[in-house]
């Protein structure tokens, strides 16, 4: 019994391993996100290998189902639509419950989008903070708050239809000098990397339609 978690790309499908190439064909089936966009990166490299459907909407209820099928098969591999599974994606609850089950887990290295984002951002990167997605709603305040205060950077993922709003959320509680940067569509066609203060880039996202994957990384308060 062994359970793989694989990492898929970002963007471009040229950014996978060729160890995670070799097990996608070597399990015997593939827990994917979803099937179609797994279905479209696995013909990409000409692997025909079954995929059943592991999302967050379906997780918490069939949980032991996955884990019974993981323990009926020799090798089974994790993928999420892209990056890092359970960064941010399905795939905690199933590790954790392999992990009791005696199930081994292995986790591949690969492509996890904030790593690039605070890379190329010119921010210090020797202690960072990585908050996933912010709250929508309730708590999204407190957490701005804390990173108005934090001693290092700090990388939260955004939605494109509510980063316009965060950042003018973020206006209210962080002075609007500190230096931030948007990263969008990582690794394909149409990347951008925008580096100013936190004014800029609100009016420069503000000023037009924002699509694309986000990540957001903020200096730290020198206060």
């Amino acid at each position: 019994m062994h359970l793989y978690i694989i990492p898929t790309p970002i963007g471009n499908l040229e950014d996978i391993t060729l160890r995670a190439l070799r097990i996608l064909k070597e399990v015997d089936f593939v827990l994917c996100e979803d099937t179609r966009t797994t279905r479209n990166l696995l013909n990409h490299y000409e692997i025909s290998q079954k995929c059943m459907a592991y999302h967050i909407h379906n997780e918490h209820q069939q949980i032991s189902y996955y884990i019974n099928l993981i323990k009926s098969s020799k090798s089974v591999g994790l993928v999420s639509d892209a990056g890092t599974p359970s960064i941010s994606d399905p795939g905690f609850l199933l590790v954790r419950e392999a992990l009791k089950e005696g199930i081994e887990v292995e986790c591949l290295p690969g492509a996890t989008a904030f790593v690039p984002a605070i890379v190329n951002s010119g921010l210090p990167s020797d202690s960072f903070t990585f908050l996933g997605f912010l709250p929508h709603k309730k708590g999204k305040l407190s957490m701005i708050n804390i990173i108005a205060e934090a001693e290092h950077t700090v990388i939260f993922y955004e939605s494109p239809y509510r980063l316009v709003k965060t950042l003018e959320m973020m206006l209210t509680v962080i002075e609007p000098e500190r230096m931030i940067t948007v990263s969008r569509e990582l690794t394909k066609i149409y990347e951008e990397n925008f580096r100013g203060t936190l004014l800029e880039t609100f009016q420069y996202f503000n000023d037009k339609v924002v699509k694309g994957e986000i990540v957001v990384c903020v200096d730290k308060n020198n206060d």
